[in-house]
């Protein structure tokens, strides 16, 4: 009995002992990798005398001078933009001055024609008829005013002599004046017939090139109809339209840079007119630009974005477009304080796209240190430096990386 007491004793004394060995990092369990214990007792921070853990030093953010600007006085020059398709103002439609059949047309789409050039003829057999029929009552009413010429002669013979009454003679003038007037109305038809049949014939009325065939021969064509349309290229016109905000700032004759579609350089040209009054749906006001094109490399109908630079007359606070971020609508920047970083809501002005700048209203004043560009991972109140150009420390970089957006 007293030899199974001891043996009890025994295996408790060895189970305490073990026990606290583990507990003490000294002895590993069974199954686990040495040293194992021995981490876990390092990772458990040691309490100091205010009862509390040991906590590592922030290390700041480092970054470069060329990442850091600072706040710089320029000009932002305005820009006034206009958009819209190319117009030919030069556009002349040839259109049929009488009906009949379109006998030939000796042009096409592209073809290019001079003014007063034969393009083609209509046949006008009744308008020939026309001419002859308007000829003979011509002959008539000149041959009736013969003899109402002749009777009121001898009517101012027998009058003299008192013959006839002066209301008989009169009435004979009456008759004279008759076929005076029925003489004029003859002669002025057969002409008006006259130009009928030559406008049978053709003709271009400017110099350009054929946009579109409106006909074709053999086609029997009515007065008036549109047989082609013919267009001058050597002016080209741009219709845009401003707000009434930005109306005041621009004025005609002012010279434009327009960025045609289709074509590399840009094209000069000037602003040539301004509507008087606003569109009553958009309150938006009509401006014409005018497109000096001689070799006629443009084409109407091509879209065109013309852009009026106005001179700034004033220096402004500006900072690189890149270091402005935007949260929520709120612009903001990002500013080095005493050694601390701050974020900083902007007020913003003018653009200078071009440029790539920004006018900055409030929020910075010239000394502040501002990041160029976005960065991603800053904090509020973080520790930060600026720092020469060298290769930065892993965890500096990795928190300096800039956002794309």
């Amino acid at each position: 009995m007293k030899k199974t007491w001891w043996l009890l004793g025994g295996v408790a004394v060895v189970t305490a002992g073990v026990g606290g060995a583990w507990q003490a990092g000294v002895l590993a369990l069974p199954g686990l990798a040495p040293g194992m214990a021995v981490a876990k007792s390092a990772s458990t921070a040691t309490p100091g005398k205010d009862g509390k853990g040991d906590k590592k030093p922030e290390v700041p953010l480092e970054f470069a001078p060329r990442e850091v600007v600072q706040p710089a006085l320029a000009r932002l020059p305005g820009v006034v933009e206009f958009s819209g398709p190319l117009v030919a103002p030069q556009t002349a439609l040839l259109r049929a001055k009488a009906g009949g059949t379109l006998l030939h047309l000796a042009v096409a789409e592209g073809s290019r024609v001079q003014a007063g050039q034969l393009l083609g003829r209509i046949e006008l057999a009744d308008l020939a008829s026309r001419v002859a029929e308007r000829g003979a009552q011509l002959e008539s009413a000149r041959a009736t005013l013969a003899q109402a010429e002749r009777a009121h002669a001898n009517n101012e013979r027998l009058a003299a002599q008192q013959f006839i009454s002066s209301s008989a003679l009169d009435g004979s003038r009456a008759a004279l004046d008759t076929a005076r007037a029925q003489l004029n109305a003859a002669q002025a038809a057969l002409d008006t017939t006259r130009v009928g049949l030559r406008d049978a014939s053709l003709l271009a009325p400017i110099s350009g090139i054929v946009a579109k065939r409106h006909a074709l021969p053999g086609e029997k064509i009515a007065a008036e109809q549109p047989v082609l349309t013919i267009v001058d290229l050597a002016t080209l016109e741009l219709a845009g339209s401003v707000g009434t905000h930005e109306v005041s700032r621009i004025a005609p004759g002012m010279a434009v840079e327009v960025q045609v579609e289709g074509v590399d350089q840009p094209v000069a040209g000037r602003i040539a007119r301004i509507a008087p009054a606003a569109e009553p749906g958009t309150r938006s006001i009509g401006v014409t630009i005018a497109l000096a094109n001689p070799k006629e490399t443009l084409r109407a109908g091509q879209y065109a974005l013309a852009r009026a630079t106005l001179a700034d007359d004033a220096d402004r606070l500006t900072l690189p477009a890149s270091a402005v971020g935007n949260t929520s609508g709120q612009d903001h920047v990002w500013v080095i304080e005493s050694g601390l970083l701050a974020r900083r809501a902007v007020t913003l002005g003018r653009k200078d796209a071009r440029e790539g700048r920004v006018e900055v209203l409030q929020g910075v004043t010239p000394a502040s240190q501002v990041l160029a560009a976005r960065f991603d991972n800053l904090r509020e109140g973080a520790k930060a430096l600026v720092v020469a150009d060298r290769t930065a420390p892993v965890a500096s970089a990795a928190a300096s990386t800039p956002l794309v957006r």
